[in-house]
């Protein structure tokens, strides 16, 4: 039977009975909070534990609290893992103490303390609070965490479906990888996307390197576009320039009758993988979606798909 609410003053603070011993509350009395921060639990590690549990009891008591609608039942506030791998194990009752005073911010305290959230987990919790009016600044505060981390935890709020898949399927578990995948993401999406679910295993020294690459790739496209133009600038009809004053000594200029420039043809400059390249427009390939270009100094074209390309600038014929 429910331990009832009318019986609470028997007992001695933090829900102690008068040897000193914890509760023993009815499993079946007691809920999970919805808002519990841990939401990710490992089969096989519950298994694992549902067996401990079977042979020497539950060694850590719960920590509960009074249900807030519910008359004679319980909310959990720690120790959702042993409560969960207890009903595996088919006990009727477990050991609990009496916490009312608990928020959500102690939840996710405890809970790092005894074994680490996950990023999803932080980044729901963050997610909640942030909801909830509490600033980043706030978060950290009461997590007794820096604002850094905070920053960080945000990595999967509403994180594009590429960086989710990464994570759900194990190759990138990291809280720091993650949040710089996703700041990456924010400049160069394609590459970063394409990057991410070619690697099976996603490292702290990987995401470095790629952003080292990303930076280096960056810098040198957008110095080979300027020195195309500067080039072409610098070739420019010498006839179209404006002549220097003429001097009181200096002989009569001659004119010359007027000659009619070619029309200036501009060209589409682009990155292709690293590549500056140069987008012929003049015909299109029998492809769909494919372009034609040729590496700058280079007289063959090539077939790419168009969503390959980077524009970055453009040149004069």
């Amino acid at each position: 039977m429910a331990l009832l609410l009318d019986g609470l003053d028997l007992l001695s603070p933090g829900g102690l009975t008068e040897s000193g011993a914890p509760l023993r509350l009815p499993i079946s009395s007691i809920d999970e909070d919805p808002d519990q921060p841990r939401q990710e639990f490992d089969d096989e590690s519950l298994t694992e534990l549902a067996a401990t549990i079977r042979e020497r009891g539950v060694r850590q008591p719960v920590s509960v609290r009074e249900h807030p609608a519910q008359l004679g039942r319980w909310m959990l506030n720690f120790g959702a893992r042993r409560l969960r791998a207890s009903k595996l194990a088919e006990l009727s009752e477990i050991p609990a103490f009496i916490d009312n005073a608990a928020d959500s911010y102690d939840q996710v305290i405890e809970n790092e303390q005894r074994k680490g959230l996950t990023p999803l987990e932080l980044a729901l919790f963050v997610q909640r609070r942030l909801t909830a009016g509490d600033s980043q600044a706030e978060i950290a505060r009461h997590m007794g965490k820096s604002r850094q981390f905070v920053t960080m935890a945000t990595a999967l709020i509403d994180a594009p479906d590429w960086l989710m898949a990464a994570y759900r399927e194990g190759r990138c578990r990291g809280l720091n990888e993650l949040y710089e995948l996703r700041k990456l993401a924010g400049s160069d999406p394609q590459a970063v996307e394409a990057w991410t679910s070619d690697r099976d295993t996603i490292t702290r020294d990987r995401v470095m390197s790629l952003r080292a690459n990303l930076a280096s790739r960056s810098s040198s496209v957008r110095a080979g576009a300027s020195a195309l133009i500067q080039a072409d600038a610098a070739s420019g009809d010498a006839s179209t320039r404006p002549s220097p004053p003429a001097s009181a000594d200096a002989p009569p200029v001659v004119s010359q009758p007027a000659t009619r420039r070619t029309p200036v043809r501009l060209r589409l400059i682009a990155d292709l993988d690293g590549v500056c390249v140069v987008v012929e427009t003049a015909s299109a390939p029998s492809s769909p979606g494919h372009l034609f270009v040729r590496a700058v100094g280079a007289s063959d074209a090539q077939v790419v798909e168009a969503r390959r390309l980077k524009l970055t600038g453009l040149m004069a014929d």
